[in-house]
């Protein structure tokens, strides 16, 4: 089924679109955005949820977008589909639209999760075999320009400096995800009826570098988390970040590698839109990292100014040792998380991109992401305000 955006916003018939998956992610979201603000007219890959279905999904993600930018915004097209399925689960005329009608497909969507020993579950069922699901529609409607979201972490546990021309050179890995997502690559790669391959290898994403939105809450967030759970049971400043690295035999001098969500879209969304930037690899990586001693020190001082201490005369009230015990049995999934970051390789990315810098990301712009989220309660509650105008990362083509 394709779904036509409404009459007030005509499709030019000679225009060719992008087909879009993972739009209702939050970097899909942005990438939306940044796209029907810069022109484009992107066709959306979405699948109904448990209430919606998949036009409500992005009629309630574009109108919210309205709100913030102020102004109206065209619709983009929506074609319910599934990655799960052979060829996104679209039927034949459906396949004849899209080869009528796409020059490229941008693939986005991914699961985030770390460990699978089920490679017919997640993240191996997502990243690679819904890869090779949207790898066979682009055979099938004749596509043959294909931009993939992948990430820097294929690198695995490397250290060192880390080319963005690199992929699987005998690396170790840290969990499922990073293994899946470089099959997912050479999935891709060895594909011979794309005439052009594009990657993006995002770093670790975290909220908008302006108000800190964010939708999803892994990493970094599941620190804070992690931190903002625990703290009921312990007495306001009982422990600090430093001493807590030190109990988790955590130097406080790795560096981890943050880039806030929007400046991701407004680069890829450059790139997709430059035909000379075409069949490379881009490492959306920060050049300056964040200290693993910063992400402590933030995660402290935001559970203590925003979450709720107990009291002194409650009668579980638990001391420093207990709260690292407890962080460091709840890591589990995490631990790779905080290993030190290598060197990543930027050139390409400077080279056709390096007039959009990446924010600053310090101890002031992750307090700021930290508050967002523990005010929302991680997702619970719905967030004050979404990204500001100002925040607005449009590419300029």
């Amino acid at each position: 089924m394709i779904v036509c955006p409404p009459d007030s916003f005509p499709v030019d018939p000679s225009a060719r679109q992008i087909l879009v998956t993972g739009a209702t992610g939050l970097l899909g979201s942005y990438v939306v955005r940044d796209l029907l603000l810069a022109g484009e007219r992107p066709l959306l890959l979405v699948r109904p949820d448990r209430k919606r279905d998949p036009a409500m999904r992005i009629e309630a993600m574009v109108a919210a977008w309205e709100g913030d930018l102020g102004h109206p915004l065209p619709r983009p097209t929506v074609v319910a589909g599934d990655i799960g399925a052979p060829r996104c689960g679209l039927d034949d005329d459906a396949v004849r639209d899209l080869g009528e009608h796409c020059r490229a497909i941008l693939h986005n969507a991914a699961s985030l999760t770390f460990h699978g020993a089920d490679r017919d579950g997640d993240p191996w069922r997502t990243n690679v075999g819904g890869t090779a699901h949207v790898v066979g529609l682009a055979r099938a409607a004749g596509i043959g320009e294909f931009h993939h979201v992948s990430t820097a972490y294929v690198c695995g546990l490397r250290s060192g400096r880390v080319l963005e021309t690199e992929l699987d050179v005998g690396q170790r890995f840290g969990n499922d995800y990073e293994r899946s997502k470089v099959e997912a690559e050479t999935l891709v790669h060895g594909a011979d009826h794309l005439r052009s391959v594009t990657v993006y290898r995002p770093a670790i994403i975290v909220g908008d570098s302006r108000s800190g939105f964010t939708s999803t809450y892994h990493g970094f967030y599941a620190l804070a988390r992690l931190g903002h759970t625990l703290l009921p049971r312990m007495l306001l400043g009982s422990t600090s970040g430093r001493a807590l690295l030190r109990l988790l035999r955590i130097d406080g001098r790795d560096r981890k590698n943050f880039v806030p969500v929007d400046w991701v879209s407004q680069v890829m969304c450059h790139l997709v839109r430059t035909p000379a930037a075409h069949g490379r690899t881009f490492h959306l990586t920060h050049p300056e990292p964040v200290s693993t001693g910063t992400i402590a020190c933030v995660v402290q001082e935001a559970v203590e100014r925003f979450s709720r201490a107990a009291s002194p005369d409650d009668p579980d009230v638990r001391d420093e040792r207990w709260f690292a015990d407890e962080f460091r049995s709840q890591l589990g999934v995490y631990r790779s998380y905080l290993r030190c970051d290598p060197d990543f390789d930027r050139a390409a990315t400077v080279a056709h991109a390096g007039q959009f810098p990446c924010p600053t990301i310090d101890h002031e712009s992750l307090l700021r992401m930290a508050r967002f989220a523990i005010e929302c309660d991680f997702g619970r509650r719905v967030p004050r305000e979404r990204p500001p105008k100002s925040a607005c990362g449009a590419c300029a083509g």
